[in-house]
């Protein structure tokens, strides 16, 4: 997780505020608005619940201390303000203590509808609202300790798990109509509209297949992974991970769908 960035994060002063100044915050009002048309149709109920909860501002970019009353109050979670991308070791050990990090630098209006690393509105918007959710955040506190306790080559694995449900998970619902929780969906308009389109696949989630999935960050999922309700993310945790990655790593990864990153890019 730990790579070269191109943006520069806003560091907290010493009442733990940030400040951007007004184009950041001009950024944060047209994310928001581009995606609240989307927000009823397809974000999941208990997304939306969350974001009631928040009472995100939607022209300027929120102060973390702001989220944590909500956060703390509901599930006893907070944020971590963080420069920019960090390392694995950091990333699961602020999960499992309940601490979710948020890179405190929003995206350039060139990359509005794909992000290739995660902002503030990407943290913010994307995921804090569903950490109001007891199932998702014992999924993420629990990721969190089973990450910061395994190998480095198991963590890759794991990252996988992350990324089919808390970054792209959907929810099938008995009428197989589709439902958006993961927040690198629900933080970028271009990714909603195509996830809820015809052109990805999807499919039920299943543990070992999640984990032997390849994917690249910086296109559009091939593919899907859905649960039937969020309350599965409960299930998820009762079941043998590491065992699975074990397995996993004797069996190999599938052919992805997808084209090698060329080297020029």
């Amino acid at each position: 997780m730990s790579k070269q960035t191109e943006y520069v994060a806003r560091l907290p002063d010493a009442k733990g505020q940030l400040h951007f100044p007004q184009d950041e915050h001009d950024i944060w009002q047209a994310l928001y608005e581009r995606q609240l048309d989307n927000l009823p149709k397809f974000a999941c109920t208990e997304y939306q619940e969350g974001l009631k909860k928040l009472a995100l501002c939607d022209d300027r970019i929120p102060q973390l201390t702001e989220i944590d009353k909500v956060l703390l109050d509901c599930t006893g979670w907070r944020t971590a303000a963080v420069p920019a991308l960090i390392s694995f070791e950091k990333f699961f050990a602020l999960l499992a203590n309940k601490e979710f990090p948020v890179a405190t630098f929003i995206r350039s209006k060139d990359e509005f509808d794909y992000l290739r690393e995660p902002d503030i509105f990407h943290e913010v918007f994307g995921h804090c609202p569903l950490l109001t959710n007891p199932s998702f955040a014992h999924f993420s506190h629990i990721y969190g300790k089973l990450g910061l306790a395994a190998s480095k080559e198991d963590r890759v694995f794991l990252a996988r798990l992350y990324w089919f449900t808390v970054e792209f998970g959907l929810i099938q619902k008995s009428d197989n109509s589709l439902e958006i929780y993961g927040g690198g969906i629900l933080s970028s308009p271009g990714e909603t509209l195509y996830a809820m389109g015809s052109t990805p696949e999807i499919r039920p989630f299943n543990l070992l297949d999640v984990l032997r999935t390849p994917y690249r960050i910086d296109i559009m999922q091939p593919v899907y992974y859905a649960i039937d309700s969020i309350e599965y993310l409960d299930e998820i945790v009762k079941m043998d991970i590491m065992g699975a990655v074990a397995e996993a790593k004797k069996l190999g990864l599938f052919e992805p769908l997808f084209e090698p990153k060329s080297k020029a890019s």
